[in-house]
């Protein structure tokens, strides 16, 4: 259904919109709904274009200014499917830097625990995600395992050092990067789950040695496409990575029960605070990578918490007490 949409405020109606989109001499038919931002817009346009949201510029009558805003909702902006939105961009050509280009977040958000509860209850967020299981098709490197639990990995100062330089991209590689992949997948099936590009997510991961290696094997990636924005009162608009879209793709295998995330921006885990732990970010490599035994530490904590059936009931902010609290009790039976 095509619609104007020019009013609306806070997060928006979920009224869809159509929008034609002329990009390189192609016009293309883009839907949204209004509760959807500037920046899923762009996501959107991703997938029919491969132009990614950061390489994008946006022209439309009287609003060039608006749609350099990739936190302003659709449904506050004067749209018109009569009318045609120009895009400017190319293709992401040099796969060796990192394709978002974004400035670097140092400041992570710390919500109020019931803000964070709130967001991850909003109907606004909740019908988002329900569109984002509609739209991504997870697709599997290797098959589920029944019996196991999932854990989730970022890349970017989870796994890597992505900022700095390095003639071998191994000298950026988180230490014990494998040992603890090894280690992990006795018991987890393991996703890696970026908010970067696909393509620069097999790079990366491939030239780590991490996608063919003999000793573990990845179940699936995902990229920026699958994350979702969300709005927070304090905090304003920013995109997150919603464990919901796992859950409902494979449902007899993964759930909230047996789900664990690690992340060094803790706005990722938003939706599912529960099955997040912030990992301490690795920057710095060349100075860093002889001291970070992070890896190592959360080895013990991911095989120590194997055994409980529930792990959304575990505080993993205080993952660093359990495994010493773990160590003492196995030293003293």
């Amino acid at each position: 259904m095509a619609t104007d949409s020019g009013a609306g405020s806070g997060s928006g109606s979920a009224e869809e919109l159509t929008l034609r989109v002329k990009w390189s001499g192609k016009e293309y038919t883009v839907r949204v709904c209004g509760d959807d931002t500037v920046g899923e817009l762009k996501r959107r346009i991703c997938e029919l274009t491969n132009v990614l949201p950061p390489r994008q510029k946006l022209l439309y009558p009287k609003l060039a200014s608006k749609l350099n805003d990739d936190s302003i909702f659709l449904s506050q902006l004067p749209l018109n499917s009569s009318l045609k939105m120009t895009m400017i961009g190319t293709t992401e050509e040099d796969l060796l830097l990192d394709p978002v280009d974004s400035p670097e977040i140092l400041d992570d958000l710390e919500l109020p625990k019931d803000e964070a509860v709130d967001i991850k209850d909003m109907e606004v967020n909740k019908r988002k995600l329900a569109r984002r299981i509609n739209q991504v098709k997870i697709e599997l490197r290797n098959p589920c395992r029944k019996g196991k639990k999932l854990l989730v990995l970022d890349i970017d100062y989870t796994l890597f050092d992505h900022r700095s330089t390095a003639e071998n991209p191994l000298q950026l590689m988180r230490p014990y990067l494998h040992e603890f992949l090894t280690s992990a997948y006795a018991e987890y099936d393991i996703m890696i789950w970026s908010a970067t590009s696909m393509k620069w997510i097999n790079l990366k991961m491939g030239q780590l040695g991490v996608l063919d290696n003999p000793n573990y094997k990845i179940t699936a990636l995902l990229d920026h496409m699958a994350m979702i924005t969300v709005q927070s009162s304090s905090r304003g608009v920013f995109d997150c990575k919603p464990l919901g879209l796992i859950w409902a793709q494979f449902p007899e295998f993964y759930s909230a029960s047996n789900t664990i995330m690690f992340d060094d921006l803790k706005r990722n885990f938003v939706m599912n605070p529960q099955n997040g732990l912030t990992i301490k970010p690795f920057r710095k490599a060349h100075a860093n990578r002889d001291s970070d035994q992070e890896l190592v530490k959360l080895t013990q904590y991911l095989l120590a918490i194997a055994e409980f059936d529930d792990l959304s009931n575990l505080d993993h902010y205080k993952w660093e007490l359990f495994t010493e609290d773990n160590a003492k009790r196995r030293r003293h039976r």
